[in-house]
């Protein structure tokens, strides 16, 4: 009989079929992946601003878990030690790994982990292919390979689909609901060759889910098309936060009422409507003429806290507060995303997290 590898390899079988998940974010996690930021043309003039909030970031979830971080050399590493030692991070809990990279964003470009507790093999990855949002930005053949250098690393299967996917589009409720967002998986920049119904085998397939959902577009200045991250998040298994914009001249207004619209037509695998909490939009931020993709949904789910970016806005504390309540097992932290924002991403796309086996 073929071993899992084998089959990962020669794609006989699909992560569903041997009974693999995707985890809810909420779930247990082994530890957080991370990229460390490098490239200056995705904060033009801002890079050396982010490093502060950034580390803060990696301070707060490593007081639960571990963090991974993938460096160039150990020249990056030794700049990333100053700057995680400066804030106070505990270095115990920080593993690098030289595993170069074009960019960033981890949640993109980084494994997809799914677990099958009852299995031998009890937890492998999926490599999806990552063009950097239809190519907009290249080259990306540095990120691309970063799935398969740390299932190499792990000695875990390392499952390739062949298409492309990032997961920033994809929220799960641990389930068995998936939702994501028309813009972003029906974009022709992405699996021109594909229609909704391949893509929602897709999904099935290599994220072991049953039930997809979708919502229509993603917020103003998103350059990924749409990404469902910036948009909806499950916080339980039955409970979404979804942001709205209550100013009706915002160019938000319209796309995220009808979301919101969407979402209220919805029902989970079990046939349940969805929970629905609206949360704010902080007002426009601006950089040098360009309306960057500010969200307080773009939050990420540590073991034991909850970092949202906020925005030196009036809208901050009322959005901590909301979000205060739907954790209430979580320290809720609020960390400055103004500099961070300008790279047109924040905390969850810099980030992916590697579930714990239960």
């Amino acid at each position: 009989m073929p071993t899992i590898f084998e089959l990962a390899k020669t794609g006989a079988a699909t992560p569903a079929e041997l009974g693999y998940y995707f985890p809810a974010e909420f779930a247990p996690q082994e530890s957080m992946w991370l990229s460390w930021p490098h490239k200056e043309e995705s904060w033009p003039g801002k890079i050396d601003t982010i490093y502060a909030p950034y580390s803060l970031f990696i301070k707060e979830v490593s007081k639960g878990q571990k963090v991974n971080i993938n460096v160039a050399d150990a020249a990056m590493k030794n700049f990333a030690l100053g700057h995680l030692e400066k804030a106070g991070v505990n270095l115990d809990q920080i593993r690098f790994h030289f595993f170069p990279t074009n960019d960033a964003w981890c949640r993109d470009h980084g494994p997809a982990f799914l677990i099958n507790p009852k299995a031998e093999q009890k937890k492998v990855l999926v490599k999806w292919e990552y063009n950097a949002w239809g190519e907009k930005y290249p080259p990306h053949d540095l990120d691309n390979q970063i799935p398969i250098k740390i299932a190499a690393e792990l000695g875990i299967p390392c499952f390739r689909p062949g298409i492309v996917m990032e997961g920033g589009s994809v929220e799960f409720n641990g389930k068995g609901t998936l939702l994501t967002s028309e813009a972003c998986l029906l974009n022709e920049n992405r699996n021109p060759h594909l229609n909704q119904a391949q893509i929602e085998k897709f999904l099935c397939d290599y994220y072991g889910v049953n039930h997809i959902l979708w919502v229509g577009d993603g917020i103003v200045g998103d350059d990924t098309d749409g990404h469902i991250d910036d948009i909806t998040r499950f916080v339980n298994s039955d409970t979404v936060v979804t942001v709205v914009e209550e100013n009706k001249s915002d160019e938000n207004h319209h796309l995220l009422h009808e979301n919101l619209d969407r979402l209220k037509q919805m029902r989970l695998e079990d046939g349940k409507q969805l929970n629905i909490v609206e949360l704010p939009m902080p007002s426009p931020v601006i950089y040098e003429d360009q309306r960057l993709p500010a969200s307080y949904a773009n939050f990420y789910i540590a073991n034991e806290s909850l970092i949202v970016p906020t925005f030196r806005d009036k809208n901050d504390q009322k959005a901590l507060d909301i979000l205060t309540n739907c954790f209430p097992n979580r320290r809720v932290v609020g960390i400055d995303s103004t500099d961070i924002i300008w790279g047109l991403g924040s905390f969850h796309c810099l980030s992916q997290q590697e579930p714990a086996i239960q």
